[in-house]
Order: C-alpha cells, then structure tokens, then sequence
C-alpha cells in the first residue's frame, strides 16, 4: 500500500482498496426486545431496542447487545421493507462499568469491510473492552451493521443454535421447512433489491453519523469521547466520514465527520479514501461502465444490467455468504461430528462450483470434478477451516489462521494458482491469493480428516512439495471455535449478504459531480490521532509505513478474529494496541 496523498490535496481521482473492495471484483470470475434506558437523549422507546446477546464466548466480563434505532430512509431510496428504516449495532461494554454510553471513558466506532457485517467485530471488540478493563478504563465497542443488511433472514441458523441441530438450518434454507412458524421467502433477485441502487457512499457515512448523534446528542461529547475507524474498507469509509460536511454548509464544521471523532483507528487498512490495493484502481474491464462515469453507472444499476449488490455465480453471492453461517454453525455446535454439508446441502451449480473451486486439488481435478468434496471425509471443524484457513481459502481477503489439517495425508494445493509463485513469474498473485502455502487433503474415500486448532500446530505439520511445513504455530492465531461462534451466534451477521454495488461504483468516481460533493474537509482524515493495526501476513502489513502496528503471522481477518490467548504468551497485539490507544 502506497502513502495517502497529502490532505490537502484533491485527488484526481479516487481509488479503491483494503479487503474485499478489489479482490472481490477481481474474484467475480472466480430474543424478545427488551428496552434498557442506557443512552441520554434517547428517542421514544419505540424507535430504539436494545437487546442482550448471550454467547459462548470465553472472554468474560464484557456484556453485549444489539440496538436497533430507527432512522428512516429518504422517500429518494425508493419502496424498501420496513426493517429496512431502522440501523442496528452490536454494542459491548465492560460489564463491570457505566450502563450509559454517555459515562463511558471512550467508545470505539467501527465500520465493516466489505461483504462483512458487525459480527466480524465479535472477539477484537470483547478483547479491546476486556483489555481497556485491566487497566482500569471502561470503554465500548460498537460494530456497526450497514443499511443492507437488514435484507438477511437469521431465522434458520438462530432455529439451529438453539437445538444444536445445523440440519434445521439447512432444512429452512433449502428444503422449504418453517422455523419458529416462518418460511424462507428464498434469496432476494436483483429485481427486489432495487432501492441498493440508491444506497451508496453518501448513504452510509450519514447513517453513521446520524446513529452517533442519535445514540450521543452532545457533539462535544461526540468528539471527546467517539474514536472513528473500521475493517479494511471501513478504513475508506472512515475516510470518507471524516471529510463530509453533514449539513451542507461547508463553511460550518460543528458537523463535519473529523469533529465526531476524538481519534481513528484502522484495522488492516489505512485513513484515506485513496488505499491502494491490486495497483489502487478497480479495472475498467471488470466495471467497464467506469470509463462512461457516473451517468453512465447510475442508468445501468437503474435499469439493472449493472447487478445491484455484488455478486458472481459461484463462490460471491447471498448463498454462499449464508452458507459460512451454516457451516460456522456447524462447527459450533458439534465441532468434531461428521460435516455433511456437501451432502445435506441439496446440489445446484451455485453449490456445486463453490465447492469445486474451494476443494480442487488441481487443475485436472476442477476440470473432471473428481474426486470432489463429497468424496472425503471432514470433521465440521475441518470442513469450516477448509473454506476460512489460509492455507487452503484460495482468496486474501476471507483468510484466517485457525490450525491446519490432520487425519491424514495433505499435500500442496494447486488450484486455482500452484505455491511456487515466484519461481514461475507470478509472484504478484500473492496480492490476491495471500502468501502461505495452501494444502488439501489426498485420500478420497479414506480416512476422517480432522483439525489441529490454532494452539495445536507445531511439530509434525507436513511439508510442502518444497520440503518446508506449511504452517507453524507462530502464523496461528485465531480459534476455531471463536471463528465458529462468531459466525453462528451473533445476531447480526459476520458476513454481508448484499452489498450495495453503488458503493463500489461512488468510491471509485467520488470526484464526479454528484458522487461526494460534500467530502470537503480534506484535512478531516489527518485531522485527529491514528493507529494503524496491521496484518503482517495481510494486505496491510506488506506495505508497513513508520508508527504501524505490526501483528506477525495475522491474515487479514484475523486482526478481528485472533484469540485473546496466544501461542506464545503474548498478548493479543491488536486488542491491547488498540485499547492503549482509546485509553490516551
């Protein structure tokens, strides 16, 4: 990643980078509400709920909800469901400190990245609160979940979690079953997200700034205390926040975004609206529509030749978002039990590519189709480290570092790209596809392929065709199990199931009229205090600049999912960095 240009400099043009933004596109070929009374200022009861969220989380001492506050949007979005006037966070405090948001000493903001939603925030925002507590400072964390969201149907995992039964999911999802008295309507066509045409770059950071006032009314609390960053492109949208002037006045700056926030904190990403990514620049060949502008990429969402939440036939879409849910519920509940997903699961070509892609050894393997998934043999917890461990997800920006393979023999996978990479001229993948080698189990119709967690690797991993391991416990971070939970018990997802497509599009033409007329304050993204946490093995951490934090061995979601408990001893360096940083 390159330096962000000088703040006072307008770009010519705006680029997009950190998770998903690129690679996504780049890889389209491949409870009963209660009402607490905890914020001064509050709306009627009726536009905020707020709900306590009981996990297994094994951080104690930090208690969560989920607040929903009504905010309706303009009549301009177009027709949209009701659940679709109202934002949602997940909120985590010390349990131990002030019930008031408003007596809290610091409250972190965060924005998701791309295709991700607020239970990605799960385990950094529990550490980062714990670790604040230790030292004496109560602070909260609050993941946000975006407009479009609201559009996911949570029945059947919640239907599935509470029986500890995944095959109840996948009967809601996929075999026409109710759950809780419900039927899945299916998943929403391109045609019924039409208003996502309207829900762009402007939408977002105004929603975000509108929850911060409702939820905190004071400005000046607003920036004493509120601490502004994200995720990957929550970095971008940070940026962007800080540069808006929210009342149209541009010669006021009560309101401008900068002013909300006390600081800014980036999660493998940076503070600038111009973070290089795959050489910065989304190419026009997979959007050609961005070399006709802005006009141009509104007419073809309008009309809906341009898809209007990001999705690809296999692998990218609302599908197999929800099937990571399943298959995190799976491991959650019964982690070491026999995974059938790939069975269970009835067959379509959506299905059938995913699993193709994700468990092809090779290329002969991908073209014949054999031997496929269905047959080996996976525990659920092999089966989910199959498709999020970054040695075998094929994609940099969904890997994470949770353990590796056993139960038998592994070898080098070489699909969709082989592992020596630089030895063939094709070292520059490694911006895509990540730096580890990836590996893949080569007995079909043989042994039970198990999962060794993160705390379990070291000796007697096995070796890459070039004689060294492919993984050792010092590029092992994340449990499994906290993976599993966070993708199955939050209540507002890990993953994103339809991202706006016109975020992309505003992103990369901000400059055309229209697009961000009112990110003025180009000042706003240096304007306050930052920290830059940092994957070493991630996006972020291949371009490090002066002052970052550095976390060795993470993945690029693993700055939100490493385990409070590290291999080593240490202390988890993104959580405790960060709660340092909210305590200055």
């Amino acid at each position: 990643m390159g330096r962000p240009p000088h703040p006072l400099v307008r770009r010519p043009s705006r680029r997009l980078g950190g998770l998903p933004g690129l690679a996504v596109l780049g890889a389209s070929a491949l409870v009963a509400a209660a009402v607490l009374p905890v914020h001064a200022g509050a709306a009627a009861a009726s536009d905020r709920v707020e709900t306590p969220v009981a996990t297994g989380s094994p951080v104690t001492g930090v208690a969560e909800s989920m607040v929903r506050v009504r905010i309706p949007l303009p009549s301009s979005a177009g027709p949209h469901p009701a659940a679709c006037d109202w934002l949602s966070y997940l909120r985590f405090r010390d349990a131990k400190g002030p019930a008031a948001s408003a007596s809290a000493d610091r409250i972190l903001v965060a924005q998701p990245g791309i295709l991700e939603g607020a239970g990605a925030f799960d385990s950094v925002a529990r550490n980062t609160v714990a670790a604040a507590a230790k030292n004496g400072r109560h602070i909260e964390f609050w993941a946000l979940d975006r407009r479009s969201n609201c559009l996911e149907d949570h029945t059947g995992v919640q239907a599935g979690l509470a029986a500890k039964d995944v095959h109840l999911a996948v009967d809601y999802y996929y075999r026409h079953k109710e759950a809780d008295g419900r039927k899945f309507a299916g998943y929403q066509s391109n045609d019924q997200v039409k208003w996502l045409q309207n829900v762009g770059l402007e939408q977002t950071v105004r929603d975000q700034y509108d929850l911060m006032r409702h939820e905190l009314p004071d400005q000046k609390a607003r920036k004493q205390k509120m601490l502004c960053g994200g995720h990957s492109l929550g970095g971008i949208l940070t940026a962007f926040f800080a540069e808006w002037d929210f009342d149209g006045n541009h010669s006021t700056t009560g309101d401008a975004g900068y002013n909300q926030c006390s600081g800014y904190f980036a999660l493998d990403t940076r503070i600038s609206t111009s973070l290089p990514g795959m050489d910065g620049q989304i190419p026009t060949d997979l959007v050609p529509l961005l070399k006709f502008g802005a006009g141009a990429v509104q007419a073809g969402l309008e009309s809906g030749v341009v898809p209007r939440a990001l999705s690809a036939p296999a692998l990218i879409n609302t599908e197999t978002m929800n099937l990571l849910s399943i298959a995190g519920l799976a491991a959650d509940v019964a982690p070491g039990g026999l995974s059938d997903l790939a069975t269970y699961v009835p067959s379509s070509f959506n299905t059938d590519t995913t699993y193709r892609m994700l468990f092809s050894k090779d290329y002969p393997t991908f073209v014949k189709g054999s031997p496929s998934v269905k047959d080996f043999r996976f525990t659920n917890a092999a089966a989910l480290g199959g498709l999020l461990d970054d040695n075998s997800e094929p994609l940099a920006f969904m890997q994470a570092s949770v353990g590796f393979w056993d139960g038998g023999r592994i070898v080098d996978k070489e699909f969709p790209a082989p592992n020596d990479l630089d030895a063939i001229g094709l070292g520059g993948l490694a911006q895509l596809l990540g730096p580890d080698k990836k590996a893949i189990p080569d007995e079909p119709n043989g042994p039970l392929y198990t999962w060794r967690n993160y705390d379990q690797v070291g000796a007697g991993v096995p070796a890459s065709k070039d004689g060294t391991p492919f993984t050792s416990a010092a590029k092992e971070v994340t449990d499994i199990g906290e993976l599993a939970r966070s993708l199955a018990e939050q209540p507002l997802d890990f993953t994103e199931h339809y991202f706006p497509t016109k975020m992309v599009t505003d992103i990369a033409l901000a400059t055309a009229p229209g697009i961000a007329d009112d990110a003025v304050h180009t000042n706003g993204p240096t304007a306050n205090p930052i920290i830059n946490l940092e994957a070493g093995d991630g996006l972020g951490g291949r371009d490090p600049q002066p002052g970052d934090v550095i976390a060795p061995g993470y993945q690029h979601i693993d700055v939100l999912t490493a385990s409070a408990k590290q291999n080593d001893g240490r202390p988890e360096i993104v959580s405790t960095s960060l709660a340092a940083f909210a305590g200055r």
